[in-house]
């Protein structure tokens, strides 16, 4: 890094939705089909001014669509190698942690500092930055109330008896929400990982100089890559595939996960020996034993012209935790009967992938059908709900709408999310809005199609007018 101002800088990172390889990819034997979704997260990067010799060692981070969701950090450097090490400072009378917050700064600043070759007190800087989620990350109140304005760039975040509590404010692309964004309902599109991969990619993006990380190169996105895997595989306590973060960065592919033990010889952040062993496993070095065996193949996915990929939000929710230890107990008690299943599925997912790559339409709901008839029989023979009876029924129904393909429940399953194939027209977005109307009245359910839609690319650059309003003064 030079000693040049920084500049303020913008990313978005996509979420992502397992449309094939739900439980599979948690095993390096086998793949996934994962789509990068249009609804991002948005991270905006500012240097915070200060007075002429003034040196500010604190990082702001804030989420102004929620209640009470700014965190602030202190920072220093770590003994016996440790890296850098974030402190969270108390906001007004109490402490809320955000663990993807913290573990992201931590593992980001301590390569940042280590890239940059400088002393952390020179190279880090104070920063603010600012997370905005697209709106179909969270499930919407059935009524809302439209308004153009944001909250004003030199306020803080509104309190709570300045918004009624029973609703949501609609503001373009950027909702406000009457609640803390612990009390937001996800819609399951992978919004940890996004943010994740988004506040990574915003951090060395504003902090190294260009010869040392670009966002546009393939070895600036294969650093991304890394170093938010790891970032996000310890804040969420070392399990899951990877997947999420794959699709955050390079979007819409054919995924192989990584070897576990890549990231299992990691200390903790701040730990002696941290710094330099992260550089190791980011950087991925073959003589270092991190060379790292991710498998991500862009043009293996695509979607046949005329074809989209769409969301319902059930606003249900499942425990995907759960229901993972509970598939992986059933696999360990019957080994063989697993195998047996799990090697027809990945069968059947690769059916489907080529079907769609070689954008044979007739042949979608066949496909589709093949692969759900494998996932229910998972969920039987574990014991678990991955295609609930409630959402078999659903999606046997929505076969019958015009311009609907096929769908399924995607990733780990459950009751909260349903993905489809529709034709990529107004007249059957339509059809599909009324039908899932009408279903919800007659089931007493609530499920909408989401505006959100399957996109190819991954994480990118963003100009700062999209954020107009949401950015405070420096």
């Amino acid at each position: 890094m030079t000693g040049q101002e920084l500049s303020t800088v913008a990313v978005s990172a996509p979420g992502k939705v397992l449309l094939a390889g739900g439980y599979l990819v948690l095993d390096r034997a086998y793949s996934g089909l994962v789509f990068g979704l249009s609804a991002r997260i948005n991270v905006v990067a500012q240097e915070i001014a200060t007075s002429e010799g003034v040196h500010l060692n604190e990082i702001v981070v804030e989420s102004p669509q929620f209640l009470e969701a700014q965190w602030r950090y202190g920072y220093h450097l770590a003994d016996q190698d440790g890296g850098i090490k974030v402190t969270q400072l108390q906001v007004g009378s109490r402490i809320v942690s955000n663990p993807f917050v913290e573990t992201t700064l931590n593992y980001a600043l301590t390569y940042i500092a280590r890239a940059g070759r400088y002393k952390p007190s020179h190279s880090v800087k104070a920063a603010r930055l600012t997370i905005l989620a697209d709106n179909d990350y969270y499930s919407q109140p059935t009524t809302t109330t439209s308004t153009s304005e944001p909250p004003s760039s030199s306020s803080e975040t509104p309190p709570a008896s300045s918004i009624n509590a029973t609703r949501a404010i609609a503001a373009g692309r950027f909702a406000r929400f009457p609640t803390t964004l612990s009390g937001a309902h996800k819609t399951g599109l992978g919004s940890s990982a996004a943010l994740v991969t988004a506040l990574t990619a915003a951090l060395l993006t504003h902090y190294l100089d260009r010869l040392l990380f670009g966002l546009d190169t393939d070895q600036g996105r294969q650093v991304l890559h890394n170093l938010a895997q790891a970032a996000h595989c310890a804040a969420q306590g070392k399990v899951g595939s990877g997947f999420d973060v794959a699709a955050a960065v390079y979007g819409s592919s054919h995924y192989r996960r990584f070897s576990p033990a890549i990231l299992g010889q990691l200390p903790e952040a701040g730990a002696p020996g941290f710094a330099t062993q992260l550089g190791r496993v980011v950087d991925g070095k073959e003589e270092d034993g991190a060379k790292w065996d991710t498998e991500v193949i862009k043009d293996a996915v695509s979607l046949p012209a005329g074809v989209a990929m769409r969301m319902c939000d059930v606003d249900c929710g499942s425990q995907t935790v759960g229901m993972v230890k509970q598939v992986l107990a059933w696999r360990a008690r019957e080994p063989e009967a697993a195998k047996e299943l799990w090697d027809e599925l990945q069968r059947r997912n690769d059916a489907l992938a080529k079907v769609l790559k070689d954008g044979k339409k007739d042949e979608i709901r066949g496909a589709i059908r093949k692969v759900r008839e494998y996932v229910k029989m998972m969920g039987d023979k574990s014991g678990t709900p991955i295609e609930p009876d409630s959402q078999t029924e659903l999606l046997d129904a929505l076969e019958g709408v015009e311009g609907v393909y096929g769908g399924v429940v995607p990733g780990a399953g459950g009751f909260d999310a349903v993905a489809l194939l529709v034709r990529d027209d107004k007249e059957s977005v339509v059809r599909l809005k009324e039908f899932l109307e009408d279903w919800s009245r007659e089931k007493g359910s609530r499920i909408t199609l989401m505006d959100v839609k399957g996109e190819m690319e991954g994480v990118r650059h963003e100009t700062l007018d999209h954020y107009q309003g949401w950015l405070r003064e420096v």
